[in-house]
């Protein structure tokens, strides 16, 4: 009887100490953070050695993020589109002659193109683990690294007429050896780079990065990002001097005093005006080079600790934007150099400003944490960047605009900087944007997730995807996401761990705009609310099979661009919206309307790949009739998710809102062949109601995304007067 009696009581115990670990399993502590603790150091992943700043968030080597859903659509369609085939049509990446495959250098096809496409193509065959991607990548990677010569300098020659080096192209190359190394660990890539970067530091300061070579001085830092790269991973001090000397060598984008002769020497202005005070605010207003080189004094900052330095990559994102970027999208009204009195939404930006932006945020979320660098990221990625291309990404614009009517293959200057078909969906026109365009979708994909130094993991960044990743003390785990976002609002991670569980912080960036956001763990909301604009941080011993599900309800809000004739636009969450316009796409040959430098390779089929103009068959000239309460002034159509995955065209688009507007008679398609400018609002208008449809940013190839507000009256005062 005792025996029994001993039995029963074992085995309550043993329940009851079942319970109690079950119970410590779970423990958890939820909390919120403005970016991650820095007072650790990540054992699983390469992040900023001393004495440079601590990294706040660390990337992940590629490949470890796989993207689903329709980031996956997007690189497939790259890879079966313009990127993945440049190699056999694009004349800088023919084989004969080309000096980037010739170990002395020579040849005729030698500068940005190649390193330029290899940094979309490659990081593309590494995610996709596309082997044939994979080999013809390798390719040129191998030819880089024998191209090294004695002195340590790589590449192909290419000699100024004062016969100092043009360091750009290789700047581009760098990147490119990076993630092969990531992929590979092929420790010839920190050979290659060591001996470069010795070759650098002694070339004399006069000849460095010099002013007779306009990219390289204002671009060095993306030569500075290397270094930094090298030196956590090696910890030589050379490396320190180095970077010293390329930022007192790159142009000053921390200098405020500039005169206008630091400014790249275009001279049109608008109605021959003197240059205002402001223009000499900014190093340089090339559109390309502020999305690229505006975050070098932030890359300094790592060396400095100088909380100025800082400060100067905020200021410079701010100015371009205070002055030209006075519409939605993320970007700005550049064309390809800012012009002061050409800020219309009708100017645009490159293609290759739009990637060069995302990955220059990208950097500056791991520098800083700061989540409005990924909210600035998906502003750009969801509503400017899709547009910019055909929906096969067979052809691309040079220039995308957040006001766009009309493409065809006509000059569109001045009311366009450019002279030449520079609107024309085109292959082959504009050879920097047709190389560069592949790297934006493969970067943003490999920095959905960063490391944390505290041995986490964080989602900085969302979208449809897979990490498999080191945590804790090595621990492997896998956090599957499953979302339509940002066309959903629920984003659900599914964790998978060893059997025992895996304890590690896990955070989430909570967007700005998200300001009811929810966090549920298993099914249970947290009782910690979380902030917009910081993360929610999750201590747990996460167990195999634990689901996280992110709730973030958006909220159609209006934006009012004061500085651009108080016009406004539709935002629902992180989406941007435009005026759904008929689109008739005519064909056209690619070898008829390119640009005067179009190149491609003797025996490309052009007809293969034809370019496209794009007219308007529908009304355009609409202005938003708004009620007092904005948001009634909307219907929101939610329609079943594309079978193709694919959300970025009129026709698949899976929200839709419905508005009344009227139309403007007098807003037509001005001299130019552009959208007439606007008028600034209220703007009266005598014509019947309607209702019109508006669309996804990045759905609209036509579109109107600023809108004048048509108001009469009273209401025409308050209009004028109402945030």
């Amino acid at each position: 009887m005792m025996s029994k009696l001993t039995n029963w009581i074992s085995i309550f115990i043993a329940i009851v100490c079942l319970s109690c670990n079950s119970e410590k399993k779970q423990e958890q502590t939820v909390s919120i953070a403005k970016i991650p603790d820095t007072s650790a150091t990540n054992t699983n992943y390469v992040s900023n050695q001393k004495p440079l700043a601590p990294s706040v968030l660390i990337k992940l080597p590629v490949g470890a993020v796989t993207p689903n859903g329709w980031l996956k659509e997007m690189m497939k369609r790259q890879a079966d589109g313009l990127m993945g085939n440049l190699g056999e049509i694009s004349a800088w990446l023919q084989e004969k002659d080309n000096a980037w495959l010739a170990e002395d250098g020579k040849g005729s096809w030698g500068w940005e193109e190649v390193p330029y496409w290899l940094k979309g193509y490659g990081n593309t065959a590494y995610i996709l683990s596309d082997e044939e991607m994979i080999a013809e990548t390798e390719k040129w990677i191998e030819a880089a690294i024998a191209s090294q010569r004695e002195d340590g300098n790589f590449g192909p020659e290419r000699l100024g007429e004062d016969g100092t080096q043009d360091f750009w192209a290789n700047m581009i190359m760098l990147y490119c050896l990076q993630s092969y190394y990531e992929y590979s660990g092929d420790d010839r890539v920190i050979e290659l780079m060591t001996n470069y970067f010795k070759f650098q530091n002694n070339v004399p300061d006069d000849e460095f990065l010099s002013g007779s070579h306009y990219w390289q001085k204002v671009r060095g830092g993306d030569n500075l990002h290397s270094v930094v790269w090298l030196y956590n991973r090696t910890g030589d001090e050379f490396l320190l001097e180095l970077m010293e000397k390329i930022h007192r060598n790159t142009s000053n984008w921390s200098k405020r005093d500039n005169s206008i002769d630091d400014i790249h020497n275009w001279k049109e202005t608008r109605d021959n005006m003197d240059y205002p005070g402001w223009y000499s605010n900014l190093i340089d207003w090339h559109n390309v080079n502020v999305a690229q080189a505006f975050r070098e004094p932030a890359q300094y900052y790592q060396l400095s600790h100088d909380e100025k330095d800082l400060q100067a990559t905020y200021d410079n994102f701010k100015i371009v934007r205070e002055h030209f970027g006075q519409v939605p999208g993320g970007m700005y009204g550049a064309d390809e150099n800012a012009r002061p009195g050409y800020d219309d939404p009708r100017q645009g930006i490159e293609t290759c400003g739009v990637v060069e932006q995302m990955n220059s945020n990208e950097n500056l979320l791991r520098i800083t944490g700061d989540t409005f660098w990924a909210d600035h990221t998906e502003e750009v990625a969801f509503n400017t960047f899709p547009a910019t291309m055909m929906p096969d990404m067979k052809s691309l614009r040079y220039i995308t605009s957040p006001n766009m009517v009309l493409n065809d293959d006509q000059n569109h200057r001045p009311g366009i900087m450019n002279d030449g078909p520079f609107l024309m969906m085109n292959p082959f026109s504009s050879r920097c944007c047709q190389h560069n365009h592949g790297q934006g979708w493969p970067y943003m994909v490999e920095n959905l997730w960063m490391a944390t130094p505290d041995n986490g993991l964080a989602a900085v960044i969302y979208g449809p995807s897979t990490v498999s990743a080191k945590v804790a003390e090595g621990q492997e785990v896998q956090i599957s996401t499953e979302t339509h976002y940002p066309f959903e609002q629920a984003i659900k991670f599914s964790i998978s761990t060893s059997e025992k569980g895996t304890a590690f912080p896990l955070y989430f960036r909570i967007p700005s705009w998200a300001q009811e956001a929810s966090v549920n763990i298993n099914g249970t909301e947290t009782e910690t609310a979380p902030e917009a604009g910081k993360y929610v941080r999750i201590d747990r011993n996460w167990q195999n099979g634990d689901v996280v599900t992110l709730d973030l309800p958006k909220k159609l809000e209006m934006k009012k661009w004061e500085n651009n004739h108080n016009s406004v636009s539709v935002n629902y969450g992180p989406l941007s919206f435009s005026l759904k316009i008929g689109e008739e796409y005519t064909k056209k040959q690619s070898d008829e309307t390119a640009v005067w430098d179009s190149k491609w390779q003797e025996g490309a089929d052009t007809k293969k790949w034809p370019s496209y103009e794009i007219h308007p068959t529908t009304d355009w000239n609409y202005g938003l009739l708004l009620e007092d309460d904005v948001t009634n002034s909307f219907t929101i159509e939610e329609k079943d998710w594309p079978e193709n995955d694919f959300p970025f065209t009129p026709e698949t688009a899976p929200i839709v809102l419905k508005a009344k507007a009227k139309q403007i008679p007098q807003w037509t398609i001005d001299q130019y062949g552009l959208a007439g400018e606007l008028q600034e609002s209220p703007v009266k208008s005598s014509e019947e109601t309607e209702t019109v449809e508006l669309i996804p940013m990045g759905a609209a190839r036509l579109r109107i995304s600023s809108f004048p507000v048509i108001g009469e009256g009273e209401n025409a005062n308050e209009w004028k007067q109402t945030e």
